[in-house]
């Protein structure tokens, strides 16, 4: 059922506890998350954004019991991905002449999507709908995260919906910022931002500057996924400032994959090292083929340096290394430095392989990299150690 937000909007979106991957494969929620849609009533009424297709006979069966659906003047999509625009064809059958305002691009995508003409109603940044005695004023925010996206700001009551924006894969009934568990929202906010808004980071910072520059005020952000930020709501735009700006912490994270421990004890010796040179830096260490790969992208993200192992398997390096290699150049992440390391029995590419991914992907080579043959011996292992001191010093 909608939850009632302030006299004029209601939630009514839907929460999906039991979702454990989001993207296909490519995201992991472990705390499931919500698809947040907003209730507007004034003299006329708008709905802004749907739900994932899954439920859309759920969420159009809820909506029936908060309002004739007759009564909907305007649908309000602000961004075209099929988990904001899922139950649009469930609810167009019902109100199929209801205007639909969005951007160009989302007109584009949504008739892509769902191949039918309805009435849309394209909008650019500072156009205006009225309500009665509230306004809705539109936003482009391109790229963040996909070429139709944009923002809605609801007058009288100062709450921007900014879609993608400030939200998080996090489902609780909790549904206000200061009521969740904040360790968990940290991590959840953190991780979002991480594993999908990093490769738009320049354009986070000027989208925000341009909406900051509108002097508009700010009760509070209604985000499409995870909580609602009621309380200090500006603390959320804060940290996307913070996160745009090449983020990172005094943190150094170590991933690496083994066939048979030998590089997993190159990483502990290397870890070890490190941490008799700098008693303060944060280590993390990860085995590739075993850890969440976004969580590690997360601590990527955190990092001022990685160091990257693979034993050297087939004239290359393990498929899970290749992977998360494969994310992190995807990312795009900026001001990091980097090392390869790795074990071998013949042929020793792995290394090389690693260095040039790293180099490509725009991390700064801290050197050439660390290579043992076969099982490291204790003087193989003191190099290591040493090795990971000399990453130590490079700060």
């Amino acid at each position: 059922m909608g939850v009632k937000i302030t006299e004029s909007v209601t939630w009514v979106g839907i929460r999906d506890w039991e979702l454990r991957t989001f993207h296909g494969e490519e995201y992991s929620t472990h705390r499931g998350s919500s698809y947040n849609c907003y209730l507007v009533r004034d003299e006329k009424t708008a709905l802004i954004d749907t739900v994932w297709s899954p439920f859309d006979k759920e969420f159009v069966a809820n909506l029936k019991k908060e309002i004739d659906l007759n009564e909907i003047d305007y649908i309000i999509i602000n961004h075209g991905e099929v988990d904001h625009s899922g139950a649009l064809l469930q609810l167009m059958n019902a109100i199929p002449e209801t205007p639909i305002y969005c951007t160009k691009n989302a007109v584009t995508s949504l008739k892509g999507q769902y191949h039918k003409d309805w009435n849309f109603n394209v909008v650019k940044t500072g156009d205006k709908l009225s309500l009665g005695k509230k306004e809705l004023i539109f936003i482009e925010a391109r790229m963040l995260h996909w070429p139709d996206s944009m923002f809605t700001y609801l007058t009288g009551e100062n709450i921007l919906f900014s879609n993608d924006a400030f939200g998080q894969h996090y489902a609780t009934e909790e549904i206000y910022n200061d009521l969740a568990d904040q360790c968990a929202l940290y991590q959840e906010a953190i991780k979002y931002y991480a594993n999908i808004l990093t490769p738009f980071s320049a354009l986070v910072t000027e989208k925000i500057k341009e909406v900051l520059s509108f002097n508009l005020p700010l009760n509070m952000i209604c985000t499409s996924h995870g909580v609602i930020w009621r309380d200090n709501p500006a603390q959320i735009i804060e940290k996307y400032l913070s996160w745009a700006d090449n983020y990172q912490e005094n943190q150094i994270t170590i991933i690496y994959d083994t066939m048979w421990d030998n590089t997993k004890k190159m990483a502990e010796a290397i870890k070890k090292g490190i941490r008799a040179a700098d008693s303060e830096v944060v280590i993390k260490l990860f085995n590739a083929g075993k850890t969440d790969k976004n969580d590690i992208i997360t601590e990527v993200f955190k990092s001022k340096a990685i160091l990257v192992g693979s034993s050297t398997i087939n004239n290359g390096i393990l498929s899970s290394v290749a992977g998360i290699l494969e994310m992190i150049k995807g990312l795009a992440f900026k001001n990091k430095k980097a090392a390869a390391f790795g074990s071998y029995g013949w042929g020793g590419q792995a290394v090389k392989i690693i260095s040039n991914l790293l180099k490509e992907s725009g991390f700064e080579l801290i050197n050439e990299g660390k290579k043992v043959m076969w099982t490291p011996d204790e003087n193989a292992l003191k190099e290591c150690e040493e090795f990971g001191a000399q990453i130590a010093k490079a700060f």
